[in-house]
């Protein structure tokens, strides 16, 4: 089996993305969301998985907002990854948002959220502890911080526009 190559994503492959987010989740949904978001100029990176030449993963990062006092603070949020179904449980999700991280990382974000399953996050060290004081449309128990510094630990959310009735 030929290893993944991350990459950022070009506009080249916007179809490819397209179908990528479309086959791991089923349904389109996710796939126009983050079509809104880029042609919304509100990604902060966006990065593909390939193998062989065909692009099989995905992940976008978009700027997110942390309200504590009347003082906005940058974050990062972490929606959606897809990895087509062809190809899940092979470590291309991983790589993806590890690459990602060390990107956002040595651009010097501090902090990054993400709704999704606590289990697979949880391995990046994304924790529910660490969201439970945001007041946000998607606040639960699939809401996960991970810090990488000094970050607020409570307020307003303020997701992309392209995230609205979501």
């Amino acid at each position: 089996m030929s290893t993944v190559a991350v990459r950022e994503a070009t506009q080249e492959d916007r179809k490819a993305i397209f179908l990528v987010e479309e086959r791991a989740f089923g349904r389109k949904h996710e796939a126009d969301l983050v079509e809104r978001v880029v042609a919304d100029g509100e990604h902060l990176l966006e990065l593909v998985a390939e193998r062989d030449g065909r692009v099989v993963g995905h992940v976008l990062f978009s700027r997110l907002l942390v309200d504590p006092d009347g003082t906005p603070f940058d974050a990062v949020s972490l929606a959606p990854l897809a990895v087509d179904p062809d190809y899940q449980g092979q470590g291309v999700g991983t790589a993806l948002v590890r690459h990602g991280h060390e990107v956002l990382r040595a651009r010097g974000e501090k902090l990054s959220i993400v709704v999704g399953d606590p289990a697979y996050y949880g391995r990046f060290g994304y924790a529910r502890a660490g969201a439970e004081k945001f007041t946000s449309d998607y606040q639960g128990d699939a809401m996960q911080a991970l810090y990488w510094g000094e970050a607020p630990t409570s307020g307003q959310l303020a997701h992309p526009r392209a995230f609205a009735g979501w």
